[in-house]
């Protein structure tokens, strides 16, 4: 009995021995982060360390923080390290041509993951949620709120962008616009400030702070008499800001209710604002998924087969048609939001109290 225990124990060992070896020669995939300020981000690091390692490969996770010179050191300590991909959510999709260049000569393949990296021939892949369909959810969820195109308006709206160095923001505001334009153009909606286009619109960083700020000058120029109906946010942490400064004007009141504010990345102080009722939606893209697919086009890549791509005319980074994966974004509201985030296991219900 003792001579089987010790084979047994031998083979287990011997088990776990290969399984790790085996993990070690497929090697480590590099994955560059923007920031841990947002905690979509923070999920995006480690649903993708999880994918990966379910599928034996090792990962050397890093967080830039924002600051665009220290996610280039990162991911230039990553190339000299020699890992086999890079999967980078970029700060600045612009700035990393001189880096991406070096991994190439290096034979280390570029995954963009949610964020196109623009002006580079040097990317391979893109893995993302449609983004241009954000937008229109967006746009679509405060024109249903308003009972457009139905009802009689005219209702005001203002608008905020994301960040202007994130290829996304444009894809997110010319999706809402594509819905709001025709409204803005009948007369039902009035941009009382007049501001409208990214170059006006945008947030840079994609700063709550920022969008709190804007929010303040729009409600003290141009709404002392008037009041707004709906303000177009592209993300939840830009929500928050809008919201914080409507508040601190009176609105949030049995007798002046908040305007429909909408969002994206459906994170947990903007799902507790829509069940409270005060930002109206949000927009759940779920990144386990989009881990998942990266992690499975990384695998068929390193192995030398045709990766899964379902999109491979849209996203042109200045040099090239990206070959792309595209995931859909859901919207969530307060009629929604249990079904969708409690019943896809995203969040429990302790999360949200």
């Amino acid at each position: 009995m003792k001579i089987l225990n010790l084979v047994a124990a031998g083979l287990i060992a011997l088990g776990a021995m290969s399984t790790q070896t085996f993990a070690q020669d497929k090697g480590t995939v590099g994955i560059s982060m923007p920031t841990k300020a947002s905690a979509r981000w923070i999920a995006d690091g480690d649903n993708m360390v999880k994918a990966l390692k379910e599928r034996g490969y090792g990962t050397d996770l890093q967080y830039a923080e924002d600051d665009i010179p220290n996610q280039l050191a990162q991911i230039e300590n990553m190339v000299t390290k020699g890992v086999k991909v890079l999967v980078i959510g970029a700060i600045d999709g612009t700035t990393l041509s001189n880096v991406l260049q070096q991994a190439h000569d290096a034979g280390i393949k570029v995954i963009a993951y949610d964020r196109l990296i623009r002006d580079s021939g040097n990317v391979d892949y893109y893995t993302t949620f449609d983004n241009f369909q954000v937008g229109v959810l967006q746009a679509g969820s405060l024109v249903k709120a308003l009972g457009l195109p139905d009802a009689k308006g005219p209702f005001n709206i203002e608008l905020f962008g994301g960040s202007p160095d994130d290829n996304n923001a444009f894809f997110f505001y010319d999706g809402a616009m594509s819905v709001l334009q025709p409204l803005i153009d009948s007369g039902k909606l009035v941009v009382q400030s007049g501001q409208t286009g990214m170059d006006k619109v945008g947030t840079l960083r994609w700063d709550g702070a920022v969008a709190q700020a804007r929010m303040d000058n729009l409600l003290s120029a141009y709404y002392t008499d008037k009041k707004v109906d709906a303000v177009l946010s592209p993300y939840d942490g830009l929500s928050i800001g809008i919201l914080s400064s409507l508040r601190g004007v009176g609105y949030g009141t049995k007798d002046q209710p908040f305007p429909f504010v909408s969002g994206q990345d459906a994170e947990v102080p903007s799902v507790k604002s829509i069940i409270a009722g005060e930002q109206y939606s949000t927009i759940y893209k779920d990144t386990r998924e989009l881990a998942k697919v990266t992690a499975n086009l990384i695998d068929k890549v390193l192995k030398g087969e045709e990766p899964e791509i379902n999109d491979t005319k849209t996203y042109n980074n200045g040099v090239k048609v990206v070959p792309a994966y595209l995931l859909k974004p859901v919207e969530v509201d307060k009629s929604n939001w249990k079904e969708i985030l409690i019943g896809s296991g995203y969040y429990t219900e302790d999360q949200l109290k």
